[in-house]
């Protein structure tokens, strides 16, 4: 039994409270739930006077300890966080909200997370970068010159990355110094006569840069009505995508090439169409460097695997009947609520963990980056492009919204269906408990 401290220390209170908001924005929470979060917190700490506002780059909290009113403001996260510490922050704010812990203790696991090392080192991190680079190019149905080109430059991308680590002055610069990289790379390698595709070459190596995920929460923070952060987001995201295509002509243009001749030298080489299992072990390869690349929890892999490849079945089937174009909705639709079902009713990993790398998969930020690059080589096919990457986001944000209300719909409506998941999910764990 936890015994809860007869009067909480309202300074450590506040501490803890924007420090885990902090942690919760770090692994891309929506800013509506970490409020949520928060004032859940506060309530489980005996305080029940509390507002919390909430963006992406800052957070006030306010809460009446009975005496006087306290105030702080805290700066949003300078860093992204791995999935392995993403699910750490998911249990510390389960346990926080049921106020099982005193805040010094819940400030302390905080700062152990935000410490943590890899689980598999910085070989593990390089060798996974290169492995779901190679994914990404398979699942693109690429030759075997591209599959061997992604395995190198993911391997190139992943170093620069791991030596970048905790050094914040070059986080903002560092997208246009691997694009830069990468392309001057793919171009060098043309101009020497290798045969590889820069459509197929360039998107493997940088999917990990591409904000995917940003562009789609803040289309769903604009429809939840928080304007302010799904705006500041979905620019955040955009610019991330220009400074990208920026890096790639530059780096064309460093190999001897100018900017308006990109589209033309990926025509000349055409890739060849291998069997239809190609994307299908991609996906799997893809998800196994996910795992490795961002020290995934442990026992993990398995629930990863199950959402990739479902999400990407259903794609595909929608793409077949609805165009490829409005295909991420049904791929969310299908994640989110599966992701959510894996966490809450199989006790797995957080559902973040799960779906996060479907967004990779589904490339929405992929489309995004090559319609920018045909933007400067061609205005008019660039502005197309653009206008359907904005519909590809707002697909699959809607998705996303709908398997979220989808999850939550069948839970309530199926009470005796919810405990029978729950029984289920118990031959799945070995910790069994009656």
């Amino acid at each position: 039994m936890n015994a809860k401290p007869a009067k909480t220390d309202t300074n450590e209170l506040l501490e803890f409270m924007f420090r885990l908001g902090q942690a919760f924005l770090a692994s891309g929470e929506q800013t509506a739930n970490v409020e949520l979060v928060l004032r859940r917190v506060a309530s489980a700490y005996g305080v029940r006077r509390s507002r919390v506002v909430t963006f992406p780059t800052a957070i006030f909290i306010s809460i009446h300890d009975g005496a006087a009113e306290r105030v702080t403001l805290a700066e949003g996260p300078t860093e992204t966080l791995r999935l392995d510490q993403i699910a750490d922050v998911y249990t510390l704010g389960d346990v926080a909200q049921r106020g099982d812990l005193p805040p010094r203790e819940g400030i302390k696991r905080l700062t152990e997370i935000l410490r943590k090392q890899p689980r598999f080192g910085l070989a593990g991190s390089v060798v996974g970068h290169s492995i779901l680079s190679i994914g990404v190019a398979m699942v693109l149905l690429s030759t075997p010159w591209n599959l061997a080109a992604a395995c190198v430059l993911g391997a190139v991308v992943g170093l620069v990355k791991a030596l970048n680590r905790n050094r914040a002055v070059l986080a903002v610069p560092l997208p246009v110094v691997v694009a830069a990289l990468v392309s001057g790379l793919t171009y060098l390698a043309i101009k020497n006569g290798l045969p590889v595709d820069p459509l197929h070459v360039l998107v493997p190596p940088l999917v990990t840069f591409l904000p995917g995920a940003m562009l789609t929460l803040g289309m769903v923070e604009l429809a939840y009505g928080d304007m302010v952060s799904g705006s500041s987001r979905l620019v955040t995201g955009f610019v991330q995508l220009v400074l990208l295509a920026f890096g790639l002509a530059a780096g064309a243009v460093l190999a001897g090439y100018q900017p308006e001749n990109l589209v033309d030298v990926a025509d000349e080489v055409v890739a060849a169409r291998w069997t239809a299992w190609l994307p299908w072990v991609g996906v799997i390869v893809f998800g196994t460097g996910v795992y490795l690349h961002f020290s995934a929890p442990r026992k993990s892999w398995p629930w990863m695997m199950l959402v990739l490849l479902t999400a990407y079945a259903t794609q595909q089937i929608a793409a077949a009947y609805v165009g490829r174009t409005a295909s991420g909705f049904f791929g969310m639709l299908i994640a989110t609520p599966l992701g959510y079902l894996i966490h809450l009713r199989f006790k797995g990993p957080p559902a973040v963990v799960t779906f996060l790398p479907t967004f990779w998969l589904l490339v929405p930020g992929a489309l995004g980056l090559v319609s920018v690059k045909h933007m400067l080589s061609d205005r008019a096919a660039g502005l197309d492009g653009m206008t359907t990457t904005v519909f590809v986001f707002a697909s699959v944000a809607l998705g996303t919204l709908m398997g979220a209300s989808l999850y939550k719909w069948l839970t309530e409506r199926f009470g005796s269906w919810q405990l029978q998941i729950g029984r289920a999910g118990r031959y799945f764990r070995r910790d069994n408990k009656r």
